[in-house]
C-alpha cells in the first residue's frame, strides 16, 4: 500500500512494492511471506540486518568464549530499528521547527496595507522553496534530516504569513481555530485507528486515492480558470461550494492520516531502520499541513460570507 506521501513508499514502510501488509501480520519464521518483499522482515533471506535464528553466537563473536567460562551469552541486540519513540521525537522536532518559523514570520512580516505585498511575496517564495525541498526529499533513497528540517522552516514561513493575513484581515482568531481543528482531527483519527474503527485495507486505500485524485484535478482546473479568467475560477473555493470542498479537503486529510498511521505501524512491525523515522515525521508533517490549510481556508470562506 502506498500512501499519498511518497516518502512512505520507501523500504521498511511496506511489506512489498504494492500494498503494505494489509491483512497480513509479520510472520515470525515465515520467510515465504515476510522476507520476499520486505528487506527488514524477520528472517535472514531478505533482511540484511537480521541474524540467523539458529545461531546464538552470530551477533557476539565472544559468545562461545563467554559460555565456556560460565558467562551467559547476551541477548541479540535490537538497536538500529525504528521505534515509536523515534517517530514521536522526529515528528515533534519537525513540527517544532515549522511552528517556530511560522511564529517568526507572523511577528517579523507585517500584513498591513503598506507591507502586505512584500510579506505575501516572501510567503509565496518560501512556499515554492518548501515545495521543491519536499519533492527532492520525496525522491531521495534515504532520509535527510537537514532537508526535512529546511522544508519545515520554509513551510513555516509560508504558513505564518498566510495565517497572519487570514487572522488579521479576514477572521480574528482563525489561526488558533485552525490549529485546534487540526489537533482534533489528528487525535480523533488516532483514537479511531487504534480502536479499530478505521480499517485501512485495499478498498479503503483505493477509495481515498480515487477521491484525492478527483479533488486535486478539480482544484487544478479551478486554478487555471482563476488565472486566465480572474476571480475564483469555477467557484470551488468560495461561497457554499467552497465550504463543501473545504469539508471534503479536511475529510481527505483525515483519511490520509489513517494511511500514514498504517504505514508507520508497518514500518515498526517490519523493523525499518531508525533513520527512516525522519521519513515518518516528514510524511505526517505534510498531511498535518494539508489539514491546517484546509481548516484555515474553510474558516476564511465562512467569515467572508458573513
Amino acid at each position: 500500500m502506498r500512501s499519498r506521501n511518497p516518502v512512505f513508499s520507501r523500504r521498511g514502510f511496506s511489506r512489498d512494492n504494492g500494498y503494505a501488509g494489509f491483512n497480513a501480520a509479520p510472520q515470525a519464521g515465515g520467510p515465504a511471506v515476510a522476507t520476499q518483499g520486505n528487506p527488514y522482515a524477520q528472517g535472514t533471506q531478505g533482511n540484511p540486518y537480521a541474524q540467523p535464528a539458529d545461531n546464538p553466537y552470530a551477533q557476539n563473536p565472544y559468545a562461545q568464549q563467554d559460555l565456556q567460562y560460565g558467562t551467559p551469552p547476551q541477548a541479540p541486540a535490537t538497536t538500529g530499528r525504528m521505534t515509536m519513540d523515534d517517530v514521536v521525537i522526529r515528528t515533534g522536532s519537525t513540527l517544532g521547527v515549522l511552528v517556530v518559523a511560522a511564529a517568526l514570520a507572523w511577528a517579523l512580516l507585517p500584513v498591513d496595507d503598506a507591507n502586505i505585498g512584500r510579506s505575501y511575496g516572501i510567503g509565496i517564495g518560501a512556499a515554492l522553496i518548501g515545495m521543491v525541498l519536499a519533492l527532492v526529499q520525496s525522491f531521495k533513497r534515504k532520509a535527510s534530516p537537514a532537508l526535512i528540517l529546511s522544508y519545515a522552516a520554509f513551510e513555516g514561513v509560508f504558513l505564518g504569513v498566510v495565517s497572519s493575513v487570514v487572522d488579521n484581515r479576514i477572521a480574528d482568531g482563525a489561526a488558533m481555530q485552525a490549529v485546534i481543528g487540526t489537533m482534533a482531527v489528528f487525535a480523533g483519527v488516532l483514537i479511531a485507528y487504534k480502536a479499530g474503527w478505521i480499517r485501512v485495507n485495499r478498498r479503503f486505500y483505493g477509495f481515498v486515492m480515487a477521491a484525492a485524485l478527483g479533488f486535486v484535478f478539480l482544484m487544478m482546473v479551478n486554478l487555471l480558470f482563476a488565472v486566465f479568467g480572474g476571480g475564483d475560477g469555477l467557484g470551488f473555493r468560495s461561497g457554499a461550494l467552497g465550504v463543501v470542498f473545504g469539508i471534503v479537503g479536511v475529510i481527505l486529510g483525515a483519511c490520509f492520516l489513517a494511511l500514514d498511521f498504517k504505514q508507520v505501524e508497518d514500518g515498526l512491525s517490519y523493523g525499518a531502520p531508525r533513520e527512516e523515522a525522519w521519513l515518518a515525521a516528514f510524511g505526517l508533517t505534510l498531511t498535518l499541513v494539508w489539514i491546517y490549510l484546509e481548516f484555515l481556508r474553510l474558516i476564511a470562506i465562512l467569515n467572508s460570507n458573513d
